[in-house]
């Protein structure tokens, strides 16, 4: 069976909160400025996360477990455009049809990838496959919040209770695995205000291993793997770290052992 766990990063969708908005003229960060206070107004304070359709992809990052191969990566260049992005996912689901793991992807990452693809006209005809085409997805197709096609550890583990949903990063830490190490998702807009892609890529790329991590311990607990090939499969993703140049990569690696 193959596994692809991803992950997004996003910032606001400037060019549409200058349509919505009327906002023409005005610099990125005071487009966001007025967008994140619009936000903050109409939930009576309560936030100023943009509504999903106001989201724009800058990082996808992933984790590919095959029969014969483990990697961890963010899709693209740093300079790649955002259909590039969606055009390259989409590929991956095409070329492999893997059971997709996310953390909250049903909550936010999918719908936010749905939309940018209706913004660019992005066709993935494999992923939007509902048994018309393909009997075999008539009953286990990836829309399907109850699919195992598309596994959203967030909401199974939470039994899809709000209240009880809980953040990546703290059942991570729990779990002995490194969690958030350098930055998180609320700084993401300021580091591309700063032009550093490189670490929204990298930081994404934690964000994918973690919760790879998490789903080989939720495969446990289902009885799909024993203690020992568990921790067989736990070596395997530090055999593939050691392997890796990217210091960020390293610093995951260093983190996990030291907290063992």
């Amino acid at each position: 069976m193959n596994i692809l766990v991803f992950d997004i990063e996003t910032i606001p969708d400037i060019n549409s909160g200058k349509t919505i908005f009327n906002l023409q003229g005005l610099n990125d960060k005071d487009v966001s400025d007025v967008m994140f206070n619009q936000r903050y107004q109409k939930s009576n304070g309560k936030t100023e996360f943009l509504q999903h359709y106001l989201h724009k992809i800058v990082a996808i990052s992933v984790v590919l477990k095959t029969n014969d191969k483990l990697s961890v990566w963010s899709l693209g260049q740093k300079d790649s455009t955002e259909s590039e992005l969606l055009v390259r996912f989409f590929e991956g689901i095409e070329r492999y049809t893997p059971t997709l793991v996310s953390w909250n992807g049903s909550g936010f990452d999918l719908p936010v990838i749905h939309y940018r693809s209706l913004i660019h006209g992005v066709s993935a005809e494999r992923y939007w496959e509902n048994g018309d085409g393909d009997q075999s997805f008539r009953w286990n197709n990836y829309l399907s919040r109850f699919h195992s096609r598309h596994t959203d550890l967030m909401d199974v583990l939470s039994g899809y209770t709000v209240s009880a949903k809980a953040p990546l990063n703290e059942i991570a830490s729990i779990l002995g695995f490194p969690g958030k190490m350098d930055m998180s998702g609320d700084q993401v807009w300021d580091y591309y205000l700063a032009n550093d892609i490189e670490t929204i890529r990298n930081y994404c790329e934690t964000d994918a291993l973690n919760t790879y991590l998490v789903y080989l311990r939720y495969q446990l607990i289902r009885g799909k793997l024993n203690d020992n090939l568990y921790l067989d499969e736990c070596e395997k993703v530090k055999e593939m770290l050691l392997n890796e140049s990217k210091m960020h990569l390293k610093k995951f690696l260093k983190v996990w052992q030291k907290d063992k």
